[in-house]
């Protein structure tokens, strides 16, 4: 399975500057520690402009420390030009305003939430959310973009 995480994923999963339950820190830093092991298949999607990667920056550590969300984006750091757990999609930016990237219909899809989107139809993958209600509220035309939505925290990103 490839996967696109939200950044929100590893902030939960840090547990601090977040409104994220311990229920939802618990599944986020399960799900982020599944995801870096090595017994499982799963691909983690970034984009080849390093979008995801430089918003990931502005909220998590590069020493990959405290939280397992920056050991994710430690991780990330460390194996990211290997080829075996991450894969780099080509996405194109543009200045048209109702769609951000080459590669989406014209949406109203939040402007933040738009790379991880355009990755996620050039890999075929799934976006993995945990607190960002924007995903639930534009899961019907993210679907007819064939993208799958995780919610790691249904009862806090569906509100």
């Amino acid at each position: 399975m490839n996967v696109v995480v939200d950044t929100n994923v590893a902030m939960a999963a840090n547990g601090r500057d977040t409104h994220a339950s311990l229920t939802c820190q618990y599944a986020c830093t399960e799900f982020l520690e599944g995801l870096v092991s090595s017994r499982k298949r799963s691909r983690i999607i970034l984009d080849e402009p390093g979008l995801i990667f430089a918003e990931y920056s502005n909220h998590l550590n590069f020493k990959g420390q405290p939280g397992v969300g920056d050991m994710f984006f430690k991780y990330l750091h460390d194996h990211m030009y290997l080829g075996k757990k991450i894969r780099l999609v080509p996405i194109t930016p543009i200045t048209d305003e109702t769609r951000g990237f080459n590669e989406l219909p014209p949406n109203s899809v939040d402007k933040s939430d738009r790379k991880f989107l355009a990755a996620a139809c050039i890999a075929g993958a799934a976006v993995v959310n945990a607190l960002d209600s924007g995903w639930y509220k534009k899961a019907d035309f993210i679907a007819e973009l064939g993208v799958n939505v995780r919610q790691l925290c249904p009862d806090q990103a569906c509100i």
